[in-house]
């Protein structure tokens, strides 16, 4: 297995330079990503370097905030973004981080358009293990981490919190807002009781913590998952069920137990107006590399391939459609491209 690392260095090395041999799609396209160190600037960077032969090549700016990104994107500041399902969904409305920007959410939503989903993670509720904290009604009256200031994942987690445990942010808990790299360290300093972090399964920041003290993850009950209540969130937001395995992670307290949380999807979102040969190649590209990202890099294993177009709520771009209908993949019809 290639460490994840050295692979993004050296991902790094490529989306930082031009490579031009005569492809009519030559160009270099400005991107911005989430955590440098998440799957949502890993992905892209992956894809930045199977493009290598083709001539197109990745400005990747990371560690940007993704609520912030899709703006830009609808508005043309850049060409492509990780977009978060929950954040295209609050653009379409003028609603959460967006209230205050109006009708220039709802029109820069209108011109983003979706190439691929994948895995962006999986939500993470951790406790220390001597903590006191065993289940979802411990969590009363604590200090809760629930993602960045203005970020999707706020949404993502409150709802997680409110269908799995019965509470409400500001009434049954304290929710703590801070970036993804500073939650760590702060719930090692105690500013805070439980730390809902998204991460790849199995990642290192967490058997980090288990090897430190030993921790505690609290899942979602059965009942609640075979709920329809939950079944309108994870389409809402943008999820799937997934679970942690038992014998992931050491120092886990209950990791004998299979731990059922939730998977949040990311879309790699570019703007309408991107030429449709481009949008078919990238989305190619995507696919045709992907067992290869999964053998290479151990996290990535959670990349869906059997519905390939789970958790994307984004319209796709009409070169990304021509790709999935030519490969006999059936497009939802909520993500049919607008007639322009």
């Amino acid at each position: 297995m290639i460490g994840i690392a050295r692979l993004a260095l050296c991902a790094a090395a490529v989306v930082a330079t031009t490579v031009c041999q005569g492809s009519a799609l030559a160009q270099s396209l400005k991107v911005e990503t989430g955590n440098s160190a998440g799957l949502t600037t890993l992905v892209p960077q992956l894809l930045a370097k199977s493009l290598t032969e083709s001539g197109v090549t990745l400005l990747i700016n990371s560690d940007q905030t993704l609520t912030r990104s899709a703006m830009s994107l609808g508005i043309g500041r850049i060409d492509a973004a990780v977009v978060p399902p929950p954040a295209f969904n609050a653009m379409q409305h003028a609603a959460g981080p967006y209230k205050k920007a109006g009708d220039s959410a709802k029109e820069a939503a209108a011109n983003i358009r979706s190439l691929f989903p994948f895995a962006g993670g999986v939500f993470h509720p951790i406790v220390w293990a001597d903590s006191g904290i065993d289940s979802w009604d411990d969590m009363k009256g604590k200090r809760i981490f629930i993602g960045p200031p203005a970020g999707a994942a706020n949404r993502q987690i409150t709802g997680l919190i409110r269908l799995a445990g019965g509470l409400e942010e500001d009434t049954d808990y304290t929710p703590i807002r801070l970036g993804w790299g500073a939650a760590i360290q702060a719930f090692q300093d105690g500013q805070f009781d439980v730390l809902v972090g998204a991460f790849p399964v199995g990642a290192a920041a967490v058997q980090q913590l288990g090897l430190q003290r030993e921790i505690r993850l609290i899942g979602v009950s059965e009942e609640v998952r075979n709920s329809p209540e939950w079944a309108k969130y994870l389409n809402q937001m943008g999820e799937l069920n997934s679970s942690v395995a038992p014998g992931t992670y050491d120092g886990q307290v209950n990791g004998d137990e299979t731990i059922s949380i939730p998977a949040y999807a990311m879309v790699f979102g570019v703007n309408k107006d991107m030429d449709d040969d481009l949008a078919y190649s990238l989305t190619k590209t995507y696919w045709d590399s992907v067992d290869g990202y999964k053998k290479s890099v151990a996290v990535l294993a959670q990349l869906p391939t059997d519905d390939p177009l789970a958790g994307n709520n984004v319209p796709l771009h009409p070169g990304a459609a021509r790709y999935y209908e030519e490969q006999g993949i059936e497009i939802p019809a909520a993500i049919v491209p607008p007639a322009e």
